[in-house]
């Protein structure tokens, strides 16, 4: 899930660690920049060290297949929905993003901006699914487990045994 970066945000962080790495040669870096956002591919036209390959996809009634081989060029769609479909996402999930995304891309290609979130919003006709019971006591413990951590003050060693011990504790709940 995002963590306060809008599309915008990502994609112009994304765009200014390519130029600076491109801009400084010095540094020799051999880099291999995987990223979601296709208006990256246009950079390829402005800067002279940078190549875009993907991996291929072959699409077959309507399912994807990944087929593990780097090409040259720059990815023209996004399977995003498709590999979150191959991960067992619901299939309420899958349907409704599907509308979402069909909305967008129309109201993208009609104004070349899209609808404000709030609006596309609206339309979900009732959409709900509850991804955690907070009412789960396990799920309270650990809650309260993590809001007492002061994260400043664990070595390494001691965040990972606190993990193993909320893994013990989800286990047990099993």
């Amino acid at each position: 899930m995002g963590r306060g970066t809008s599309t915008y945000d990502g994609i112009s962080i994304a765009w200014a660690i390519v130029e600076y790495i491109h801009e400084h040669p010095s540094c020799k870096a051999k880099t291999l920049f995987a990223t979601h956002y296709h208006e990256l591919n246009e950079m390829e036209k402005s800067f002279n060290r940078i190549k875009n390959y993907n991996v291929s996809v072959k699409e077959v009634d309507k399912k994807v297949i990944f087929l593990r081989k780097l090409v040259k060029g720059g990815s023209e769609h996004s399977f995003g929905i498709h590999v979150a479909k191959m991960a067992g996402m619901p299939q309420s999930i899958v349907k409704r993003s599907e509308q979402i995304l069909k909305q967008l891309e129309t109201d993208n290609r009609q104004t070349g901006v899209a609808k404000p979130i709030g609006e596309i919003a609206e339309q979900r006709e009732g959409f709900q699914l509850s991804f955690f019971q907070l009412d789960d006591p396990v799920l309270e413990q650990i809650r309260d487990e993590i809001k007492g951590l002061n994260i400043n003050d664990l070595t390494p060693l001691e965040a990972l045994n606190k993990l193993n011990e909320i893994k013990k504790i989800i286990l047990a709940k099993s």
